[in-house]
């Protein structure tokens, strides 16, 4: 065997050529270790050989000791699972590992599949398996994306108006009934709604403002306004009451709570484009139509729009570029109109038509929206399929542990005696891996070992190290005497 030259450097080892612990042959086939050179030229002065220092501290995975398969003698009977558990709490490297190798432990050696043709079904369900798990990731990130985005539904908002009078009581010992009033109710619902948790009337408004008859209720007293703060709670209705015996002409101003905000176009921008109200993103998209539409792109700088006659009569420039527009169209949306219905309330109580309803478009939420979150939130499967992952690992984990023993049964059986003898090599070479020995005892112990051509310069190095060593210890001294 071919001895590697001593003189290494400091802390230099070689890699571990030998098999794994158990016996050699399949699956345990090595080649035979090879001698670590000398990494420190300083020499041991019993032993006359160099003095091996300290190697070079390794990874705690790489010199874990490697655990015996089962059926070898001498292997304990805890299980190899147990056994990884155990060492993965002590190292923190080593769960960190077994985490990644989990999807590759899945997988049967292409051994064990020869062995057994039935195989190959698990190896398809595997396969499906990762073109499912492909397609359920590409649709959440779809489905995540699709949240970013509003979500909304046009349904119809029944909106009723009613009123009911209450006649004056000349007997009524209370001030408020021996005066004539009359009690205005303002309420709504939306139609077909699955909703489960229905929504309050208010929370589809920013604000509600109703004007009476000036000239019955004053200037002072006219109006009666509702508008939404932060702190404000949801009503499912609103009621005015007033004094009063007579018909009143009232007008309702109702400004919807858009979400996202809508805002209305400038004239001008509105018959350009042909919207009337929209959100600012499809303000932006549309005028970006409009720019490709008619290729207004500046074809050398591709910023830069190339205003028509329209657009110069909107934005004043005869050239602009597009991240401008944003800034530019702060001028031209306007807040949206309310909605306006003008009202009777009526005191005759011979009208039984006192009741007036309106259909309203609103916008909700998409119902598919709070099942996409749940689907994205929801964790009721994700244990089920951890428990069947981790049975699927330990099963195969078993099967792999079989075929160890079966070929260890096989080996053994063609030749026990040099099966015997080789698998005990590999145990030497384990145990000297283990205990951090680099030479080898039994040689250096024959003359033969120091009458190699390596010997001569060892021992060369040896007293040049050492007349180093003595001339650093007479400097050290005299420097001392001197000061």
């Amino acid at each position: 065997m071919e001895r590697k030259r001593p003189g290494m450097t400091s802390g230099a080892r070689m890699p571990h050529q030998g098999a794994p612990m158990g016996p050699p042959g399949p699956p345990f086939g090595g080649t035979p270790p090879i001698r670590p050179g000398m990494p420190n030229p300083a020499m041991d002065p019993i032993r006359k050989r160099p003095t091996p220092t300290p190697p070079v501290q390794a990874p705690p995975v790489q010199n874990r000791p490697r655990k015996k398969p089962l059926g070898f003698p001498g292997a304990n009977d805890i299980s190899a699972r147990q056994m990884d558990l155990r060492e993965a709490q002590s190292d923190p490297a080593i769960g960190t590992n077994a985490k990644r190798r989990k999807m590759a432990d899945k997988i049967l050696p292409q051994r064990i599949r020869e062995l057994v043709p039935e195989s190959q079904a698990y190896m398809d369900l595997l396969a499906f398996e990762r073109k499912l798990d492909q397609t359920i990731m590409r649709k959440r990130v779809d489905i995540q994306e699709a949240l970013k985005r509003p979500m909304k539904q046009k349904r119809k908002l029944r909106l009723y108006i009613s009123n009911t009078f209450n006649p004056a009581k000349p007997d009524s010992e209370d001030s408020e009934g021996s005066i004539a009033s009359w009690e205005l109710r303002v309420e709504g619902k939306l139609l077909e709604d699955p909703g489960k948790q229905k929504r309050k009337f208010s929370s589809f408004f920013k604000s509600l403002v109703i004007e009476l008859d000036k000239d019955l209720y004053g200037p002072d007293n006219h109006i009666v306004e509702w508008h939404r703060t932060p702190t404000t709670q949801e009503t499912d209705g609103f009621q005015v009451k007033r004094p009063g015996d007579v018909n009143v002409r009232c007008t309702l101003l109702l400004m919807l709570d858009y979400q996202p905000p809508q805002f209305k176009l400038d004239p001008r921008l509105a018959r350009l484009l042909g919207i009337h109200t929209q959100t600012r993103s499809c303000i932006i998209q549309a005028l970006w139509q409009y720019v490709k539409t008619n290729k207004l792109q500046d074809s050398h700088e591709k910023e830069y729009i190339n205003c028509d006659k329209y657009f110069q009569q909107i934005f004043d420039c005869p050239r602009l570029k597009f991240c401008e527009i944003p800034q530019r169209l702060t001028n031209l949306l306007l807040p949206p109109d309310p909605i306006v219905i003008n009202h009777v309330i009526s005191v005759d109580p011979n009208d039984h038509k006192k009741t007036a309803c309106y259909d309203i478009d609103v916008e909700v939420d998409d119902p598919l929206k709070t099942q996409m979150s749940g689907f994205l939130l929801s964790t009721a499967n994700q244990q089920e399929i951890a428990s069947l992952d981790n049975k699927i690992h330990e099963t195969i984990e078993s099967i792999n542990q079989l075929k160890i023993q079966r070929d260890f049964m096989l080996s053994f059986s063609r030749d026990p005696k040099g099966y015997i003898q080789d698998w005990i090599c590999s145990q030497n070479r384990d145990l000297k891996l283990m205990t951090d020995v680099v030479e080898n005892p039994e040689e250096e112990r024959r003359a033969e070992f120091y009458n190699q051509p390596w010997s001569q310069e060892a021992v060369s190095r040896y007293f040049y190290c050492k007349i180093q060593q003595r001339r650093q210890e007479l400097e050290q001294a005299l420097a001392m005497r001197t000061t």
